[in-house]
């Protein structure tokens, strides 16, 4: 299964001044705010997302519909450092997640999900890493 949409929570979020934000608002359509089940951690100046069962934790960010979906998926895993070629465990894995946008609908989308230990982290209590 795979999907044409992304879901972002960090510093691909618009209004970030990144070379990585800039390239997802070229090549990407906003579809609007959005969330999944999860909740977020503070790395470092960046949040990480872990993956979690209950309802009432969820992560907020932003949904996009990719436009040269496996291209610019291939560019990203570049930036989060979990393309081909980087040692085993990444800081960060590619998963498709259920994320519901702001009408209400859940379908599936790209995310990238924190995958190094979280000992340690501080939780972003809100699930929005511009409140931290």
């Amino acid at each position: 299964m795979t999907s044409d949409r992304l879901f972002v929570y960090g510093t691909l979020m618009r209004g970030f001044d990144h070379p990585m934000a800039r390239l997802l608002a070229q090549h990407a359509d906003f579809l609007g705010e959005a969330s999944c089940r999860g909740r977020l951690v503070l790395v470092k100046h960046y949040p990480g997302l872990l993956l979690s069962g209950a309802p009432t934790e969820r992560a907020y960010g932003e949904l996009f519909r990719l436009r040269a979906g496996d291209e610019l998926l291939r560019e990203l895993d570049m930036y989060e450092a979990c393309g081909e070629g980087f040692p085993e465990p990444t800081e960060y894995l590619r998963q498709l997640v259920d994320v519901t946008g702001m009408d209400g609908a859940t379908a599936p989308a790209w995310t990238y999900v924190y995958n190094w230990p979280v000992t340690d982290l501080p939780h972003i209590a809100s699930g929005r890493f511009l409140d931290h």
